[in-house]
């Protein structure tokens, strides 16, 4: 689920500092951090690549506080720690729902893996009968942001797995019990499941760049900074144009590549050679559908390619191999990191696709 690491940049001479950054200064060229122990380091920079990621939008309505979400590898513990402890509760209604908000990329996947996991929790205790999965979405459709192509597909893998759905509506507040819809539905529910949007690391405010909607910075095809001297971005809190004319993706698929040529043009940019244009591979996406489905789009019309057990089979190698960068091996972590695409050895150049 993640790799340590030292093991990535101490074999290439890469110095790591643990530390919470707490604040950016492009004048002076500074960034302030604060150490594990309470230190506090003020460091300066000749170049400053910023990818430091996106995280959840919170909502405001009343009882937020006891929401799950997979954002982080500590948030989906919690959760894994509370569905595995729910048949020590004391049986109610809504001990073993699962209602999932959003139905985009990441709460598909999670409603469709979330029955299949309910039962393994609850048959043992004679509780299957218990289990139910209810997925809003304030869109009339699933997947809006998937488009015509694969919908189709997604709906009947949702019927099929008997998820509910709670379309066109959202949530006005949710206690340990219950959920509230905003049509004044109320869905017993012992847990609650967010996963409605991100937004990109806060620190992008401390660079005085142009913003896109999601907090990004906007960059240059050599993923510069526009009118910030010497500051990269990549990754999440970049907004990159992809091939076509299209904005990149807050996705694995375009922040590998993204780091690679912000790296790259950073040592270019300091040995006066030329720099490289930012040019991922051509888009696709895989989406998870539970124990026995995925679907695999191509291009940004996203026309099928892979669904069923073929899906399945590849998204299963893109979270367990070809994700995962090199390790230990200085040579072979300088190879890896040298490959601007995301194909990989033995995958016939197969694209890392969106989480």
């Amino acid at each position: 689920m993640r790799v340590p690491l030292d093991r990535v940049l101490g074999p290439i001479g890469v110095r790591r500092l643990a530390g919470t950054v707490t604040g950016i200064d492009t004048d002076a060229r500074t960034v302030r951090a604060v150490t594990r122990f309470g230190e506090e380091l003020a460091l300066g920079y000749d170049k400053l690549v910023l990818a430091a990621g996106s995280r959840l939008v919170r909502p405001p309505f009343p009882g937020s506080e006891h929401l799950f979400d997979v954002d982080t590898l500590p948030a989906a513990a919690a959760l894994d720690h509370h569905l595995q402890r729910l048949p020590e509760r004391a049986p109610s209604a809504g001990r073993h729902t699962v209602v999932v908000v959003g139905a985009g990329f990441t709460g598909l996947e999670v409603a469709t893996a979330m029955g299949a996991r309910l039962h393994r929790i609850a048959d043992p205790h004679g509780a299957g009968e218990e289990v139910r999965v209810v997925l809003v979405d304030r869109a009339d459709v699933l997947g809006p942001e998937l488009g015509t192509g694969p919908r189709p597909y997604i709906e009947g893998v949702v019927d099929t797995l008997g998820i509910e759905q709670r379309l066109g509506r959202t949530v006005a507040s949710v206690t340990p019990e219950e959920v509230v819809l905003s049509d004044g539905e109320v869905i017993p529910a012992a847990t609650v499941v967010w996963t409605a949007g991100t937004v990109a690391s806060p620190l992008t405010a401390q660079i005085p760049g142009e913003r896109d909607r999601l907090g990004r910075l906007c960059v240059d095809a050599h993923l510069r900074v526009g009118g910030v001297p010497d500051v990269y971005a990549a990754g999440d809190t970049a907004a990159a144009v992809a091939e076509g004319g299209h904005a990149s993706m807050q996705s694995c698929q375009h922040a590998q590549p993204m780091g690679k040529f912000a790296g790259h043009n950073v040592v270019a940019d300091i040995l006066g050679v030329d720099a490289l244009p930012f040019a991922p591979d051509p888009y696709t996406t895989c989406l998870d559908l539970g124990p026995d489905h995925a679907v695999e789009t191509e291009g940004w019309d996203r026309v099928i390619r892979l669904t069923g057990q073929e899906g399945k089979a590849h998204k299963r190698n893109i979270n367990a191999h070809w994700i995962y960068p090199s390790v230990d091996d200085p040579e072979a972590i300088l190879a890896h990191a040298g490959r601007f695409t995301n194909g990989t050895n033995g995958t016939n150049g197969t694209n890392a696709t969106d989480r």
